[in-house]
């Protein structure tokens, strides 16, 4: 949910914002307000985060994030993606309160309020500071599509449903069966 302003917010703004279980991001300095996520939303970033905390951990690849966490890209362009993996070569855009940068992977688990906004807006936001991989996960289709940054844009890698394993360009050697991801 978008709410409509004439005022461009900042960084120092969202931080004034309550903590009430609502996810609060800006995009070009505009408010943006998701309602918590559904169980369903909840189980499968829950099922990711583990493989990809376990898979990174074991390889000391880097960090892995589930939200809420702050991705500061500018002062105007804070968001809070489902899960986010930071590799060990750009550690240095990790604070003790968040994110300032772009992280190597980002992934967006879809909800009926964050659907149009995940699909077209962060993905679009995601290309442009330089996310090198971007997931879309449709809990309720049960695909993972997995977007990988090239010179002209992102590219469709590959769109995986249930029977299915995916892998990453962003972690070699990563590799989980569809199904693990959607499992409750």
């Amino acid at each position: 949910m978008v709410v409509a302003s004439n005022v461009k917010l900042n960084y120092d703004d969202l931080q004034l914002f309550p903590n009430d279980g609502k996810r609060h991001e800006l995009i070009d300095g505009e408010h943006i307000m998701a309602p918590a996520p559904e169980t369903k939303h909840q189980d499968t970033a829950g099922n990711l985060f583990a493989l990809l905390r376990a898979f990174v951990r074991q390889n000391k690849l880097g960090r892995v994030f589930v939200a809420p966490v702050d991705v500061v890209f500018s002062e105007y362009d804070v968001i809070e993606p489902d899960i986010v993996f930071v590799s060990r070569t750009h550690q240095q855009i990790v604070t003790k309160a968040n994110l300032r940068g772009a992280p190597d992977l980002v992934v967006e688990i879809l909800s009926p309020s964050t659907k149009e906004i995940d699909r077209k807006t962060k993905f679009k936001l995601y290309e442009k500071y330089g996310v090198r991989e971007y997931w879309i996960i449709d809990p309720d289709a049960e695909t993972i599509e997995i977007y990988a940054l090239r010179a002209a844009g992102y590219a469709l890698l590959q769109k995986f449903s249930r029977g299915d394993v995916v892998r990453s360009e962003v972690l070699p050697g990563f590799a989980c069966a569809v199904d693990e991801i959607f499992e409750s």
